[in-house]
């Protein structure tokens, strides 16, 4: 997940430079960094499916082996259809990536002690960008951008010889041996579909996760750019500023798996340690959002500016959490590919969205002012979705119910 959100995340920190080299006007960048999820559903459901029928160990070694490829035209000057074809190709090779690690860490834990480690791994989606924006940032200016992206190819080298090495799987046999382990890995092993997909909980998750990830899209598309183009810092100072966010949300994402575990551990109900829990990261960021935009560069706003980016990430691990509440082992990797295939579509509009408003702005400021805003709006929406809808305990019984019936 580091490495996937690096992936992701270089663009942004190379935006200037590409806009530049390659005349770029800013809807064509947003269009560029939307790019990345025009396919990036498909491949979620795709690869996702083939959980049931191909090893997972292999799987993620496969999609990085395609994230080091789609890298390799970029190591020297491109076109905007080439930057364009690549990125493409990188989104269905990363689609899968957040559902096939969450599956793989579900496996080697029993549901009520899930949470925590989940959010070890969701902390890798922000140390990613932790690491990269000082490093790759540091990369860009003192040679190209072009060399950011050898760097992540030498990166995703080491890892794949790394999984390869050291990599295992934990069948579920492990977890059902735990005496711990609770009613929801005896849940019927086929579910329709369509009773999963339409439970309350789920579509909960859905939303929440939607406009959750409408904010994280343009914190790793726009955000670099919207500190040194919209606010006037330098590169450099842009670069450091950038890794507040990802910080705060990698401490964020392991404490708010460590608080589900230990309130469901404790027989606090799943509605609060997996539904209000997760909404109210979400409502929080969204308020936050939408306050920087009322007020003035300083560091009141760059307080605000990274709980806004920080918190919602926080969110995703315990939301997935909930569906191993609710999903047979089996049925999982599915239902989490479905998932991320939904959210994921918030990756195609908001970054085209922002770029309009930057493009069509009388000045940059008060586009990227009006795109943020509405930003923080919806995420408050997705929220309070996540509040009245999540409840693994209730649609638990209900998909058992309707499986019962169905006989």
């Amino acid at each position: 997940m580091l490495l996937n959100f690096a992936d992701k995340a270089v663009l942004g920190f190379a935006g200037v430079h590409i806009m530049k080299d390659l005349g770029l006007t800013p809807q064509q960048f947003g269009m560029v960094q939307s790019a990345f999820f025009w396919l990036f559903a498909v491949g979620a459901i795709v690869i996702g499916a083939l959980t049931s029928k191909i090893n997972v160990r292999w799987l993620l070694s496969s999609v990085m082996l395609v994230w080091i490829v789609t890298m390799l035209p970029l190591l020297g000057p491109v076109s905007l259809i080439v930057l364009l074809a690549c990125r493409i190709m990188l989104g269905f090779a990363e689609g899968p990536a957040f559902a096939l690690a969450t599956h793989v860490v579900h496996s080697w834990f029993p549901p009520e002690r899930r949470a925590l480690p989940a959010g070890v791994v969701a902390a890798g989606a922000s140390i990613g960008p932790l690491i990269a924006a000082p490093t790759l940032t540091w990369v860009i200016v003192t040679w190209s951008w072009h060399a950011a992206f050898g760097v992540l190819i030498a990166a995703g080298l080491v890892w794949s010889i790394a999984w390869l090495l050291l990599g295992k799987d934990a069948p579920e046999s492990v977890t059902a041996r735990n005496p711990e382990t609770t009613a929801a890995d005896d849940l019927p092993a086929e579910a329709p579909y369509r009773v999963l997909l339409t439970t309350g909980t789920i579509v909960g998750i859905a939303l929440l996760t939607f406009f959750s990830y409408w904010s994280t899209t343009l914190k790793i598309s726009w955000l670099p750019l919207f500190l040194s183009d919209g606010l006037g810092y330098d590169t450099i100072t842009a670069g450091r500023l950038i890794t507040l966010p990802y910080a705060v949300a990698a401490v964020a994402s392991i404490s708010a798996g460590l608080l589900s575990n230990t309130l469901t551990a404790r027989g606090v109900s799943r509605r609060i340690t997996r539904g209000y829990l997760t909404g109210g990261l979400v409502v929080a960021a969204g308020v936050s959002m939408f306050l920087f935009t009322t007020i003035g560069t300083g560091p009141l706003q760059m307080v605000l500016i990274t709980l806004a980016f920080s918190l919602n990430t926080a969110a995703y691990a315990v939301a997935f959490v909930a569906v191993g509440d609710l999903v047979h082992p089996k049925q999982r990797g599915t239902i989490l590919g479905c998932l991320v295939a939904f959210y994921s579509m918030a990756g195609v509009i908001a970054p085209l969205l922002l770029g309009h408003f930057v493009g069509d702005a009388a000045d940059k400021a008060s586009g990227y002012g009006q795109g943020f805003a509405i930003t923080g709006l919806l995420m408050v929406f997705g929220g309070l979705a996540a509040t009245f809808l999540v409840r693994p305990d209730r649609d638990a019984v209900k998909i058992s119910a309707r499986v019962e019936v169905s006989k």
